[in-house]
């Protein structure tokens, strides 16, 4: 028995033109999810808050939280008519495995992040509004562990969409452009999170992409050069290798769990036929 999604399909005499206006309503609402996010990032780069490393007790970190979690929460509400069941009880998982494996990875010495695989595997399974979605709640939820994650969900975000468009446009049916369009998406994600860590903090947190920063900064480079080009060093391998990770994880996943998911039959996301599924 196939798994349903969370509505029904609209039928009869209107059922075209209930979808039309459903199809309509979730744009309106990933477009509303996407401004919150990136009027909280503009409002971050702009205001420069120092107090925001403090935690949720800080004002900035309120108005960040609430910002984020707006437009998480609006971009869920976007996706949830097409999402099934399967894709609720897998969020949890991907936000753990983000906060877990981004924990570990800032503690090392190596300039990468693997904070972003469970992100990129609901955004292949759901598209890009889940996958967007799962990104600024992980950045949200890890916060609260280590407040420093928090400016820095836009970017998750933007990593979660870009990855649900990769997904739609046919690259994770060959397993070797996985990786080429994680490199794309790390240097546009390393862009975005390049003035946050600059403006924000004034600097990077992790071991290794710090080191990276002063070498940068030895060399003459101003502070936002430094880090850019730290983004751009990090970041494109980062998810290169998220992204091949998250491709291996979903073939790894049986074909008829897979093939649960609409996004996933409707832009036939991964190589290979569906095997036949009997009619509820």
């Amino acid at each position: 028995m196939s798994q349903q999604s969370l509505t029904l399909p609209a039928t009869g005499p209107g059922s075209g033109a209930g979808s039309a206006k459903a199809r309509r309503n979730r744009h309106v609402l990933e477009l509303a999810g996407a401004a919150a996010i990136a009027g909280t990032y503009v409002f971050l780069v702009l205001t420069q808050p120092a107090d925001i490393a403090n935690g949720p007790a800080s004002f900035s970190a309120l108005v960040a939280l609430g910002g984020f979690f707006l437009g998480a929460v609006l971009l869920i509400a976007a996706a949830l008519p097409v999402l099934p069941t399967s894709t609720l009880v897998l969020m949890p998982v991907a936000l753990v495995l983000n906060v877990v494996l981004g924990q570990l990875m800032g503690s090392t010495g190596l300039p990468f992040y693997f904070d972003a695989i469970g992100t990129v595997l609901i955004a292949v399974l759901a598209g890009p509004a889940a996958g967007a979605a799962t990104g600024a709640l992980s950045s949200i939820v890890w916060s609260f562990v280590n407040p420093t994650v928090l400016p820095f969900a836009a970017g998750a975000a933007l990593i979660g969409f870009l990855a649900g468009l990769a997904a739609r446009g046919g690259l994770f049916r060959r397993f070797y452009l996985a990786p080429v369009a994680g490199f794309v998406t790390g240097i546009l994600a390393g862009v975005v999170s390049a003035p946050i860590a600059a403006f924000v903090f004034g600097g990077t947190a992790g071991v290794g992409t710090g080191a990276l920063v002063s070498a940068f900064r030895a060399m003459g480079d101003t502070l936002l050069a430094a880090i850019t080009k730290q983004a751009l060093v990090s970041d494109p391998m980062d998810k290169a290798i998220v992204f091949a990770i998250a491709a291996m994880l979903v073939y790894a996943l049986p074909r008829r769990t897979t093939v649960q998911f609409p996004f996933v039959r409707r832009y036939r996301v991964l190589a290979g036929k569906a095997p036949e599924t009997p009619e509820a």
